[in-house]
């Protein structure tokens, strides 16, 4: 009809763009879970509202932590 693909469009960009956070943000609790056990529910929500480049940071920086508090203190940081 117009000629654009779905993957053109601003709503598929959008979908993906939300599926990429979204998996980053699991990766990165996931990655702190096996390290620290279960971590909280606030902690979960804290990291899931950053912006994508923060929790990029963050995935990098929790490879420095030695405790849960290394990363509540990161994050107040933030």
């Amino acid at each position: 009809m117009l000629g654009i693909t779905l993957r053109e469009t601003r709503v598929y960009r959008e979908i993906k763009e939300e599926g990429r956070e979204e998996a980053t943000v699991n990766l990165v609790v996931r990655q702190l879970n096996k390290r620290f056990g279960e971590i909280s529910e606030e902690l979960r929500q804290q990291i899931a509202n950053l912006p994508l480049p923060v929790v990029e940071d963050l995935s990098e920086a929790l490879l420095d932590f030695t405790s849960v508090a290394d990363l509540q203190a990161w994050l107040e940081a933030r």
